[in-house]
């Protein structure tokens, strides 16, 4: 829990289970993907003041649970409770549990433990110009949902501030004396807990005054199952009014998170009507779960950015040294908390179109951000590694964003819903917007341009190496899907394309409502050559294929041999590669449907129509494969040490913008109106089915999921565009 500042001051938990044996016990902290906790998630986030998330750890049950109290010049006051309960189903004898509560700051603050008996903090007051003058208190623990008190012993460890990143290890490399826990009338038993002071002086080497800040800790450890408040109070919500202002503790805290969850469950069915719809009370939990844990998952990052600048020259940025771009803000969701914890930017379009039906509000702030990180040219980076915390959680290959590098405009999907709706605070938001919308999409227009008027190429294929099957293309979102096989400045890109028509046209529609005659005319004017059908033909048709394709220099003779001592090579046979449309039947093939720039009576809708609904093709009982079952590259690896990543499995964003387009043409008259209505409602249940089917077999929303089983695959929690979900089920396109 942080200020949403560039030095925050910064709140948090990790616990470990104590056992009788010497080894240090597992701390838990970060949520990493194979630390072997879980299922863990939020079932109710509201995305401002309340939330709670349970974790299962073995054979514990955590739940935290916040609620924020508005008041005063800073904020207000919140409070957390952590409740550690065994699983119903453990046998095994209670355990000693420790909870690591700790405050860091960041140099400019004060903070002034207190100390009472048995090394117990009675709080910490402190100060920031933020937040004017606080307190925190950590409660004396209790039974659960119970006042009676719980016997805790307490350790504590004050240091400076070693960085985010090192918490963790600071704590494991301190957890190394045995205590006595002894509560009365029971018989003793050991734990391994900090060997710390609450002296200024034995905080270690590095003393007051070097501006890094604090790092307070207090650890409390006791027998399961017991519930811990700590709770923040704000000096000027205290003294704001006549009274002051009750705890939000004990009874008052059970009491405010009950009216905030009751308040959440009547919201949730009134802005989704999942009920009224006939879904399940379990389908309705998991709907409440894919909101709350992308709202869980929003973040404040601040911090610095390495980018490989543009010099006009293709390739010739490989040749320079990445520059650090100023320090920048920004306001998020994330795909995944335990591994993609930063903003991303084809990701962010997907989850703002949840977020926006619940608070249109965030999600203009988090646009607003993403649009704020607009270089002079109207470049934004696909990734965002902003600052020491997120670099610390990226491979070095992946750190430096490469200013020719372009992605999906999706922020343009929440744009439109915005001009759909006509809420006047958006409209407000969007005139404020526009210039950077327009400095975006014509950087995008005029950078990735093709070889041929009015045709596009994704800039920054990987090179073509003797060890990869199919370069990839990471700045289309699609990463691996099989583009030509050998890259080349002659390549024509289908979805890329479509991306490009849609921002002209919804950009068209803006520069119209905000009367921007001049814009408005010229996008108009592009708009409507993208989306002639004669032209989309002329470049993209492959009657030999009897589908929309990319164009560039390919063969389909090629693959991945073993040769020692290399491991595996790619092998090109006959015929010799040439320039032809690319045979990569999947995704990229759709995406005329998937945009929906296909006018209802077209000739070319049938045949689209025809492979996404054949088994042999697209179509599976969970969804729509990213590659058809017939490709060569079908479940292929692109290198020795790179599985198939968008190579047949089922990904949730692209089916939600299949049901869409499906529904969209379900409700025009034109002669697949009741087709694509019939295919809408059995896509709409073969992939909500299955997300729900293994959601409640692992607990988890999955990156992406297998076509042959259904089982989710890739990182977990993935409560990112697997959220979209939520919209499935309540077919809100």
């Amino acid at each position: 829990m942080k200020t949403r500042s560039p030095q925050p001051l910064l709140t948090g938990l990790m616990w470990a289970q104590q056992g009788a044996t010497p080894e240090t016990p597992k701390l838990r902290h970060t949520c990493e993907q194979g630390d072997g906790v879980g299922p863990y998630g939020w079932e109710f986030h509201d995305g401002l003041s309340f939330g709670r998330q349970h974790i299962q750890d073995g054979d514990l049950r955590l739940t935290t649970e916040f609620v924020k109290r508005p008041g005063g010049q800073h904020g207000g006051d919140w409070s957390w409770r952590v409740t550690v309960e065994p699983q119903a189903s453990s046998t095994s004898a209670l355990p000693l549990v420790s909870l690591f509560f700790y405050v860091v700051s960041d140099g400019k603050e004060v903070l002034l433990p207190e100390v009472g008996a048995k090394g117990q903090l009675k709080f910490i007051s402190g100060h920031t110009s933020e937040l004017g003058d606080f307190r925190f208190t950590l409660l004396p623990p209790t039974s659960p949902g119970d006042t009676a008190p719980k016997y805790g012993s307490y350790n504590v460890f004050w240091s400076s501030n070693p960085g985010l990143p090192l918490l963790t290890e600071i704590v494991k490399s301190r957890l190394n004396s045995w205590f006595q826990h002894r509560p009365p009338g029971a018989s003793p038993e050991r734990y391994l807990g900090l060997p710390g002071s609450l002296k200024w002086e034995d905080r270690g080497p590095s003393g007051q005054g070097q501006g890094q800040g604090q790092f307070l800790i207090q650890q409390v450890t006791l027998k399961v199952p017991f519930s811990v408040e700590l709770v923040f109070e704000s000096g000027s919500a205290r003294t704001g009014g006549n009274r002051a202002r009750e705890q939000l503790a004990g009874s008052i805290l059970t009491q405010a998170l009950e009216s905030h969850a009751e308040a959440f469950r009547e919201r949730f069915e009134k802005t989704f009507q999942l009920e009224e719809k006939g879904l399940s009370p379990g389908e309705q939990a998991l709907g409440q779960a894919a909101l709350s844990g992308l709202l869980g998952g929003i973040g404040y990052f601040y911090g610095q950015g390495l980018v490989l600048p543009d010099m006009g020259v293709e390739g010739s940025e490989q040749k320079m040294d990445p520059a650090l771009f100023p320090p920048v803000p920004l306001f998020t969701a994330v795909p995944s908390r335990s591994f993609f914890p930063r903003g991303f930017l084809w990701d962010e379009g997907f989850h703002q179109l949840v977020v926006q039906r619940w608070d249109p509000r965030l999600t203009r702030e988090a646009l607003g951000h993403w649009l704020g990180l607009l270089n002079a040219d109207g470049w934004i980076g696909r990734e965002q590694i902003l600052g020491d915390e997120a670099r610390a959680r990226v491979p070095p290959e992946f750190v430096v964003q490469r200013a020719v590098h372009a992605n999906p405009p999706t922020l343009l999907l929440p744009v439109a819903h915005m001009l759909e709706v006509g809420d006047p605070a958006d409209l407000v938001f969007l005139r404020r917007a526009f210039p950077r919308l327009y400095a975006w999409f014509s950087w995008l227009h005029q950078s990735q341009a093709g070889p041929v008027p009015l045709s596009y190429r994704w800039r920054g294929r990987d090179p073509a190496l003797p060890t990869l099957l199919n370069p990839k293309t990471l700045p289309s979102g699609l990463d691996d899907y099989p583009r030509a096989s050998h890259p080349s400045a002659t390549e024509r890109h289908l979805d890329l394309r479509c991306w490009v028509a849609l921002g002209a046209r919804v950009l068209t529609k803006l520069a119209e409502h905000l009367g921007e005659a001049k814009v408005a005319a010229e996008l108009g004017q592009l708009a409507a050559n993208l989306e002639a059908e004669e032209i989309l033909d002329e470049l993209h048709w492959a009657p030999e294929l009897g589908v929309f394709a990319d164009f560039g220099n390919h063969t389909r003779a090629v693959q991945l041999k073993p040769r020692p001592p290399q491991g595996l090579v790619r092998v090109v046979g006959r015929p010799q590669p040439h320039l032809q449309y690319v045979d990569a039947l999947g995704y990229v093939s759709l995406f005329p449907l998937l945009l929906r720039l296909l006018d209802p009576n077209s000739s070319r809708l049938g045949p689209l129509l025809d492979i996404l609904a054949d088994s042999r093709h697209l179509w599976s009982p969970f969804g729509l494969r990213s590659l058809a079952a017939s490709s060569p590259f079908y479940g292929q690896r692109n290198s020795e040490h790179d599985p198939p990543y968008w190579r047949g499995a089922v990904w949730f964003n692209v089916n939600y913008l299949a049901l869409g387009a499906l529904y969209h043409y379900g409700h025009l008259e034109g002669p697949h109106q009741a087709r694509a209505a019939k295919l809408h409602s059995e896509l709409r249940a073969n992939v909500v089915g299955n997300v729900w089917q293994q959601y409640q077999a692992t607990g988890f929303l999955w990156e992406h999921y297998s076509d042959r089983d259904g089982r989710g695959i890739g990182c977990r929690p993935f409560q990112g565009w697997t959220s979209l979900v939520l919209l499935a089920m309540a077919e809100d396109y």
